[in-house]
């Protein structure tokens, strides 16, 4: 494939929700030449179907008795023994900062009677801590808020444009990408740093929260790249995604963790409480523990979905402090003030990603990442709700830092000499296969029968094709975070956090208290290896 066209910066994103629109901010403000790719339009990632809100603990505007520590302690709880410690105090500790900026950028969230901010409590929280804003629209906000910003500043922006490969130079360093237009064309860009900030992979499966451009493409190009990743079997299924329908596919409405927070109670069928006596936080158990209840209760009683009763608050109420939701429901006949809302678990966020620093450094020189593909260790085994934009905001922060310091001490590689390496072919399932047999198989509950049977016929049904469309480049790379989500819970003999095994379903910390890298053999195969330090990337 030869490339049509070329263009050089000293940075290049590729994304645009809170992470990727954060660092090409900071990048312009520390004088570097950025420049930001998106395989869409501009906005259609996942930063504005986040609902809840962004978790901080922000100085004189918090509950009594809430701490920044409490705020660890709470995400450490959440991640089942999974999370670095470290790199979720520096997180949450950079979070107040972060969101105080964001307001200075525009951002406006909801404020209380207090003229304060007006704040809510979600699953796993101890604390009344997750500050929102248009009710349940606060990605939307944020995003508008990024966006205007760097529309203001003239960033250059490159909208459907897929990225599709790494350039490498001749010891290793990443020098730019090789992307794709709308119509196939390629170019490329040349920079001697490249930050992913693709999101995630939730169209592995039938039903999911996210949008179509959820496709596991940064993870499959950083392996490609010679990184490493690890936690993708900890996907984390979202409890309350309104139902439509047993032939629901693609992107479902969310109803936010928040409607729990402000009193609704789950009830099955027979019009019983689902989470009473499973967790002391009842209906406002960590996402992971509140799915695999009602997945229990919709087997028990032969049903596909559940009902979220929020009929306390009155219509106006309910309108009022969640429009979206609201719209939602009603474009499918349920009036939240009188009817129990139908929900179903659906695919949310992965857990996992690509090994990263919470300075976004991965093990490749010039490769970083941040935000939902990266594993920077804050989430563990399980996301504590609210946790993901807040993510976004300060590691795209940090890894702007990270990488002005690392050009300026010359560890970076020459982008002039970047080259093209392998072939651009790749194995491919076709997706509605890959879909119905990741959502039967490898779902919230797995087992080794299942996961060898989503193995094979993954197997069976691929074909190396190349890489030459939109289509293809996401169809490879869901292929090949399907081909590792399968082979990690398989080898992970336990239930932990997002992971859960009908045939192993206790914890065993003193096996399966680590992760499970993974990275690309010379023959461009998955293979999974053993490694001491995995935040200790360089």
């Amino acid at each position: 494939m030869k490339p049509r066209w070329e263009a050089d910066a000293d940075l290049v994103v590729v994304g645009t929700g809170v992470a990727g629109l954060t660092a090409a901010l900071d990048a312009q403000a520390l004088g570097l030449r950025v420049l930001v790719v998106t395989k869409a339009e501009l906005g259609d990632g996942n930063t504005r179907w986040a609902q809840g809100g962004v978790a901080v603990v922000l100085p004189g505007e918090h509950e009594e008795g809430d701490t920044v520590d409490r705020h660890v302690a709470d995400t450490l709880t959440a991640g089942a023994g999974l999370c670095d410690a470290a790199a979720v105090s520096a997180i949450v500790s950079g979070g107040p900062a972060a969101v105080t900026r964001l307001r200075r950028w525009g951002a406006v969230f909801d404020q209380g009677s207090d003229g304060k901010l007006a704040r809510t409590r979600e699953g796993g929280h101890t604390a009344f801590r997750v500050v929102h804003a248009g009710g349940d629209a606060t990605g939307a906000e944020v995003e508008r808020a990024l966006l205007a910003q760097a529309r203001d500043g003239r960033i250059a922006m490159l909208d459907n444009h897929v990225a599709v490969e790494a350039l490498r130079t001749p010891s290793g360093a990443v020098g730019g990408l090789l992307v794709l237009d709308g119509n196939g064309v390629p170019g490329v860009l040349r920079a001697p740093a490249v930050l992913l900030a693709t999101g995630g992979l939730g169209q592995l499966y039938q039903a999911t929260s996210n949008p179509e451009v959820a496709t596991a493409d940064g993870i499959a190009l950083a392996l490609r790249a010679g990184a490493v990743v690890a936690d993708l079997e900890f996907v984390q299924f979202h409890p309350t995604v309104l139902y439509t329908g047993s032939g629901a596919r693609g992107r479902c409405p969310l109803v936010t963790e928040a409607v729990r927070g402000e009193g609704a109670v789950l009830l099955d069928a027979n019009g019983s409480r689902v989470m009473l006596g499973v967790h002391p936080l009842a209906d406002l158990a960590p996402r992971d523990v509140v799915s695999a209840a009602i997945t229990r209760r919709m087997n028990e009683t032969g049903t596909d979905h559940v009902f979220l009763d929020a009929t306390h608050l009155d219509g106006d109420a309910f309108r009022l402090r969640f429009p979206t939701v609201y719209s939602a429901c009603a474009a499918i006949g349920v009036d939240p003030a009188v009817d129990p809302i139908p929900v179903a678990p659906a695919a949310h966020f992965s857990c996992g990603g690509v090994v990263a620093t919470v300075d976004g450094r991965t093990a490749v020189n010039g490769l970083y990442a941040a935000g939902e593909v990266a594993r920077s260790g804050l989430h563990g085994a399980n996301r504590l709700a609210s946790n993901s934009l807040l993510e976004g905001l300060v590691v795209g922060s940090r890894a702007v830092k990270a990488i002005a310091a690392d050009r300026a001490a010359g560890r970076l590689g020459d982008p002039r000499k970047a080259e093209l390496v392998g072939s651009l072919a790749a194995a491919v399932t076709e997706r509605d296969v890959l879909q119905r047999t990741m959502s039967r198989h490898a779902a919230i509950g797995r087992n080794v029968e299942g996961l060898a049977a989503a193995a094979a016929v993954l197997e069976k049904s691929t074909v190396v094709r190349p890489l030459g469309t939109r289509e293809s480049v996401e169809d490879a790379a869901l292929t090949m975070a399907a081909e590792i989500l399968l082979a990690v819970a398989a080898e992970r003999t336990e239930s932990r956090g997002c992971h859960v095994r009908t045939d192993y379903q206790g914890r065993n910390d003193a096996v399966w208290q680590r992760s499970i890298p993974v990275r690309l053999d010379a023959a461009g195969r998955p293979f999974l290896f053993e490694r001491a330090l995995l935040g200790g990337v360089a």
